[in-house]
């Protein structure tokens, strides 16, 4: 998948998983949050690819922390516009 189908993948489930903020992750232009859409999406389909295989649930378990970690981060950022100047 392209880097920019990633970012806008990651949105989409961002923005479903997290519908509180919806409208702000929609909308957001900012370079930092749209890298974090992009990991966020990538991290999902590691995830999904490691379940599909029945591979080791411990890597599964790693991967969900690594996505929840990262809505955490989104959840920040878009409360706390100045949290992406902090951490770039």
């Amino acid at each position: 998948m392209a880097r920019s189908n990633r970012r806008e993948a990651g949105r989409r489930r961002l923005a479903m998983r997290l519908p509180q903020m919806r409208k702000l992750i929609m909308e957001t232009r900012d370079p930092w949050q749209l890298e974090l859409f992009e990991a966020y999406q990538m991290a999902v389909e590691a995830r999904d690819a490691v379940r599909r295989h029945r591979f080791n649930s411990n890597l599964v378990r790693e991967y969900d922390k690594t996505c929840s970690e990262i809505e955490r981060h989104v959840i920040r950022a878009m409360r706390e516009p100045s949290y992406a100047q902090r951490t770039s």
